[in-house]
């Protein structure tokens, strides 16, 4: 694989479907996949009481190509990825704007060969991993295994690996987002000789430990504190896990199947919260003062029974689930037992490929829908209770006869960043009274 850095004049983004920040952050950014802790939590103030339906103010839009993965916000700029489909090629970008105004600062670029299979109507796609920055580097990830670390300023390259080659990888997609812990980088590959979970030291690449020799899912991994230790828990084709996130060691096993398709079910993130561990629709218990854990439910072993969503994670508020079902239903489950508190398909139209991206702001819920909607919700175990809607941006995404919007979006600075396959938008989420101040000074 030959890399090339290209000027600035292309503008760039990148979901369906990743990492733990650790130390200072700048107030307003969005550093990784789900936010600055993974948790799909934005605690920023100022904002808006109504969505109008009207529409948001748009502070500016950059074309963009292909890509699934989200755009991350770090000290004023913004970095996504996003692939350029040019038969027999594909170029794989990662970009950098200003993330007041949306200018290209710089364009990282590389040619990448690909099968014929992908050029055939509704193969074709960008990237799925959102990339990473950490102390002035940005890590990105393509769908065929390559990865690049860059110098975040000017875009050039720092390291590289052809991850595929290097561990062995299955013909599969890599859409799992990186995770950063310390000074390791932690990726989801499902590589041979025990390479499905790989550690690699993110200052040069090198790899620190394996583990696993397992399928990998589109889920991305996390790390928590539970046990009396950090956990690094993992959802493949074969098992949910955690591991000793130093060393690749074991903790606990349960083991599991999602059918031998990565895309069709592992992809929700795992979620944490005073014990509980949520995978998709799996409910663990983990113990206080050893790492160990237990199912709560569901009894069943199927893999149905075990799915909440297949393009969403849900959140964990108190003692109740919020989340997106597959087909496009929203619920509120008991978290102690999986009971159905309520339901309703107020959020986005009742089909397949149906998704909704949940966004916890204070006491209410920020909801993004595949018809590239924002909703503004509050979410209780008493019902549903939609505040405001507004149109975000287009879907684009084409899946039968429906296009959709999947990738999730970042919320940094008082705006939320969007993406599909043609454009980022940057839209003020500022309430007016924070405008007008800002203006006056």
């Amino acid at each position: 694989m030959k890399l090339k850095p290209v000027g600035m004049p292309f503008l760039a983004a990148c979901l369906c479907l990743a990492l733990f920040w650790v130390g200072p952050l700048f107030a307003a950014d969005w550093p990784q996949w789900r936010g600055p802790n993974r948790d799909a939590t934005w605690t920023e103030s100022g904002i808006v009481a109504r969505l109008p339906a009207s529409g948001l103010k748009v502070r500016w839009r950059a074309p963009i190509a292909m890509g699934y993965s989200s755009p991350v916000i770090v000290a004023g700029k913004v970095y996504l990825s996003d692939a350029e489909v040019k038969r027999p090629l594909v170029r794989e970008r990662v970009h950098c704007l200003e993330a007041d105004s949306g200018k290209a600062l710089w364009t990282y670029a590389y040619d990448h060969p690909v099968p014929d299979w992908f050029f055939m109507a509704g193969q074709a796609r960008g990237p799925g991993a959102t990339p990473i920055v950490r102390k002035g580097k940005i890590y990105a990830l393509d769908l065929w295994g390559n990865l690049v670390c860059l110098d975040a300023k000017r875009g050039s390259v720092v390291w590289q690996k052809n991850l595929k080659e290097e561990f062995q990888m299955k013909e599969t997609s890599v859409d799992s987002s990186p995770l950063i812990e310390g000074d390791l980088l932690i990726l989801m590959l499902g590589g041979k000789g025990g390479a499905g979970i790989v550690a690699l030291d993110r200052n040069t690449g090198r790899e620190v430990w394996r583990a696993l020799e397992e399928a990998v899912t589109w889920s991305s991994p996390l790390v928590i504190e539970a046990g009396g230790v950090r956990q690094l828990i993992v959802w493949t084709q074969q098992s949910v896990s955690s591991l000793n996130p130093a060393d690749g060691k074991l903790y606990w096993r349960e083991a599991t199947s999602t059918g031998g398709s990565p895309g069709t079910a592992g992809v929700s993130t795992p979620v944490f919260q005073h014990g509980h561990l949520l995978v998709s629709g799996w409910m663990f218990q983990l113990e206080q003062d050893r790492p160990a854990g237990k199912t709560l439910w569901p009894e069943g072993q199927g893999v149905s029974r075990r799915i909440l969503s297949d393009t969403s994670t849900g959140v964990l508020l108190g003692d109740h689930i919020y989340s997106a079902k597959t087909g496009g239903d929203f619920v509120c489950l008991k978290a102690s037992t999986g009971e159905e508190i309520w339901k309703t398909s107020a959020v986005t139209d009742l089909i397949n490929g149906a998704s909704i991206h949940v966004t916890v702001h204070g006491d209410l819920a920020l909801l993004f829908n595949d018809r590239g909607e924002l909703i503004q919700a509050r979410l209780a175990p008493g019902g549903y209770d939609e505040i405001s809607r507004t149109k975000l941006i287009e879907p684009t995404s084409i899946f039968g006869s429906r296009k959709f919007a999947w990738a999730a979006p970042a919320f940094a600075q008082r705006n939320v960043y969007a993406r599909n396959d043609e454009e980022l938008i940057c839209v003020s989420l500022a309430a007016p009274t924070y405008r007008s101040e800002k203006r006056e000074k």
